[in-house]
């Protein structure tokens, strides 16, 4: 991992385009390839960000500019970092990380899904739960009815990060011929709205879980009918 704090402005150029004006920021370039500009601030979240599969180049800067960065996608997007002045820049080597290890209704909600996988669909069958892929391993990896692979990540809640983190796998999963085509589907106990408007809207299918049901008991929870 790259780790740079710099004095930069950012630009994003691609289905809209976004700017940051010139700030103090953290830039970090991850061994997968993805780029992201965080402030000191939004806990996690980084302001602007590029996927893998992911270029950076650096190109010529123009003058009183120290360095000029361009990140390019597959699809032509390009976040463009203009760094006017570099206070801090190391490497580290991280190694491979032993994945999250999921919380107790959440592991159990895995191993539930991958024995009624029917739950899915009709049809569906498991291929292997903890698929292992160079960026983590996918929860579930299925085949529908008609024999096409599913990447299924399941969570307690369903946020925009998971959303995230399945794309990641999908867009890593559909670089393998014998895998590829590759869609998705969000499982979670809840699933917000913004992560559902997000996930729909990059064709990876939402599955609410009941986990009493499967468990195979009754909700506990009070029913008008």
């Amino acid at each position: 991992m790259r780790l740079v704090i710099a004095r930069c402005r950012v630009d994003y150029i691609g289905r809209l385009t976004a700017h940051l004006p010139t700030a103090r920021r953290l830039l970090l370039v991850k061994a997968d390839g993805s780029v992201s500009v965080h402030a000191d601030d939004r806990a996690y979240k980084p302001l602007n960000w590029m996927s893998p599969p992911c270029w950076l180049s650096e190109e010529t800067p123009e003058e009183d500019v120290e360095a000029l960065w361009v990140v390019t996608n597959k699809a032509g997007e390009q976040l463009r970092i203009t760094i006017e002045e570099i206070e801090h820049d190391s490497s580290h080597e991280l190694g491979i990380d032993p994945g999250l290890i999921k919380d107790g209704v959440e592991a159990h909600l895995q191993e539930l899904l991958a024995e009624h996988v029917e739950t899915l669909g009709a049809g569906y069958s498991l291929v292997r739960r903890e698929f292992p892929t160079a960026i983590g391993p996918v929860d579930l990896l299925c085949r529908d009815a008609d024999g096409a692979t599913v990447a299924v990540e399941i969570k307690r809640r369903g946020e925009i990060d998971g959303v995230e983190q399945l794309t990641r796998y999908l867009e890593l999963l559909n670089r393998d011929p014998l895998l590829a085509p590759v869609t998705g589907v969000f499982a979670a106990q809840q699933i917000k709205p913004q992560a559902k408007t997000l996930a729909t809207d990059r064709g990876i299918r939402c599955l609410v879980l009941d986990y009493e049901a499967l468990r195979g008991t009754e909700s506990t929870e009070f029913r008008l009918f």
